[in-house]
């Protein structure tokens, strides 16, 4: 079996989630993502919407999506690849170059993201009240 392993915060689930997810699971048979936890996002300066819990429940129930597990920390990357046999390491683009160095331990991939949408993006439209 080829495991394949992403990670993120996944708030507000969009098109552009659906795609990375889905595109992550061609490139093997069993997905995992590696989800951020609240406390990770504090220590990213990052907000979430959504809990952990309430996001963690919204993933699986993705079909492209095997299992989720919390992130904690930067460093916890190469004891997740391989304490999960990991095969594939798979990130958007916009993070380009900035995993290989897990090269040594699996395939890393950066998929393109999909572009005019993003989190961020939904979040300024909100605030902004647009549609």
């Amino acid at each position: 079996m080829k495991k394949v392993i992403t990670y993120g915060t996944y708030d507000l689930i969009h098109v552009g989630h659906i795609n990375l997810l889905r595109r992550a699971k061609e490139l093997g048979d069993y997905l995992i993502v590696v989800l951020s936890s609240d406390e990770f996002n504090a220590i990213k300066h990052k907000t979430a919407y959504h809990s952990y819990e309430d996001r963690k429940v919204i993933l699986e129930a993705i079909k492209y999506v095997d299992e989720v597990l919390p992130e904690y920390t930067w460093e916890q990357k190469i004891k997740d690849v391989v304490d999960n046999n990991v095969d594939v390491f798979v990130m958007g683009d916009d993070w380009k170059g900035e995993f290989d160095f897990l090269k040594d331990y699996c395939e890393v991939v950066y998929l393109p993201r999909t572009e005019g949408i993003s989190t961020t993006k939904i979040k300024n439209d909100l605030h902004l009240g647009k549609k």
